[in-house]
């Protein structure tokens, strides 16, 4: 099994209540896998009694045990929720882990794909998570104490409307329920598989690489270097849990939790010839002006009052995809090296100086709708700039 790759305690999660939607199969089911591994008892919440049936005995009979229950629920019906939390409460009391990993996946133009499509979407991809927190809620925050994942898709694209625009919302609505929950002990973040074939997403991009006018192999080829497989999607969905209050507030990916569980290793980074010996001196003084200008940023929104303050918050943390604070940190941890002349920190966090750069562009464009006094403008838009030219000038040198 790949989560032994991890080694993680198999007790680490022992106690842990965990509820996965939609773990009949595919990447649902190969993380029902890895939490059972990891010791916490799963619930799988599937719409498909055999499959469910099916995952519950081959978990139980491969793991030796018997803490996998199937509970068949259609997530598209409110009744059945509500059946479904009155089983969970009645055997376990609580749920310490809930993951909102079911999805349907209707795909076509966005006046080809039926209202009737576009409703049972908004059940089950958005509406199911929000009742299912809704159930739990309550209960974590009597505890003070809990886990709510989402998984989101990555974005708007053709042809795909009735199923990306109810995923991409679960993020918005981690991001609420992160604000909410901001002063407890209760975590929420978001979590995408990326490219899987599972059976579900094949039927989903078959007919999506058909109204691109390419096959379904052509499809893969394109994407190949961003395809996991199911177990690998499955298995960061588990060690996320494990790692979950590192991931507190954020978006992420399985790759990332991956890495971090030191399951699959980050790819080395060298620096160009002659970046050590020749440009530290430069590279160190663009580091420390791109550091004092964020925090400069960052303790000027910390001012600001709770509206105003939530709103840029926001907005940094859906471009950058990380939360300002834990940027923050990040930031300073990068300095640290810098100033130890250890730069492989640095160079490891390129990806993050680029999403800087991304969001410097962002406010650039934001100014131009927004600033109507012309001197003002000129003014603050070359300030800008200048950010972005000083995180270029450090990404060029890596």
């Amino acid at each position: 099994m790949l989560i032994q790759k991890s080694q993680l305690n198999k007790d680490t999660l022992k106690g842990q209540v965990v509820l996965i939607t939609g773990a009949g199969g595919g990447i649902g089911f190969e993380a029902a896998r890895a939490l059972t591994y990891l010791g916490a008892d799963v619930i799988i919440a599937e719409i498909n009694e055999d499959k469910g049936l099916q995952a519950q005995s081959i978990i139980n009979s491969e793991l030796n045990t018997d803490r996998v229950s199937l509970f068949r629920v259609d997530l598209a019906d409110e009744k059945q929720i509500n059946n479904l939390y009155g089983f969970i409460m009645d055997k376990y009391g609580f749920v310490d882990v809930l993951f909102n990993n079911a999805t349907i996946t209707p795909m076509g133009a966005v006046d080809d794909v039926s209202i009737a499509d576009w409703d049972k979407s908004y059940s089950v991809n958005l509406r199911a998570p929000v009742l299912l927190t809704q159930r739990f809620l309550p209960h974590m925050k009597q505890r003070n104490s809990g886990v709510i994942v989402f998984v989101p898709s990555s974005g708007a694209a053709p042809y795909m409307g009735a199923y990306e625009i109810f995923k991409t919302s679960q993020v918005e609505l981690c991001n609420t329920l992160s604000g909410e929950l901001e002063n407890t002990d209760i975590i929420t973040y978001s979590i995408g598989p990326g490219l899987v074939k599972t059976e579900t997403a094949q039927k989903a991009i078959e007919t999506v690489s058909s109204l691109m006018g390419m096959t379904l192999n052509e499809f893969y080829e394109i994407n190949e270097k961003h395809i996991l497989d199911a177990e690998m999607a499955g298995v960061g969905f588990a060690v996320s849990v494990v790692n979950a209050k590192r991931y507190k507030g954020q978006e992420i990916g399985s790759i990332q939790a991956l890495m971090d569980a030191n399951i699959l290793k980050r790819e080395a980074q060298t620096a160009p010839s002659g970046f050590l010996s020749n440009d530290t001196e430069s590279l160190s003084f663009h580091i420390k002006n791109i550091v004092d200008v964020f925090n400069e940023q960052y303790n000027g929104w910390t001012q600001r009052n709770i509206f105003e303050r939530q709103w840029v918050l926001r907005d940094f943390k859906k471009t950058v995809g990380m939360a300002a604070d834990n940027f923050q940190k990040l930031m300073m941890s990068v300095l640290d090296s810098t100033n130890k002349k250890c730069f492989d920190n640095v160079v490891e966090n390129k990806p993050q100086l680029e999403k800087l750069k991304e969001y410097y562009i962002h406010q650039h464009k934001l100014l131009q709708g927004y600033e109507k006094n012309p001197v003002e403008l000129k003014k603050n838009s070359l300030t800008i700039l200048e950010w972005v030219n000083e995180l270029q000038t450090v990404i060029d040198m890596m």
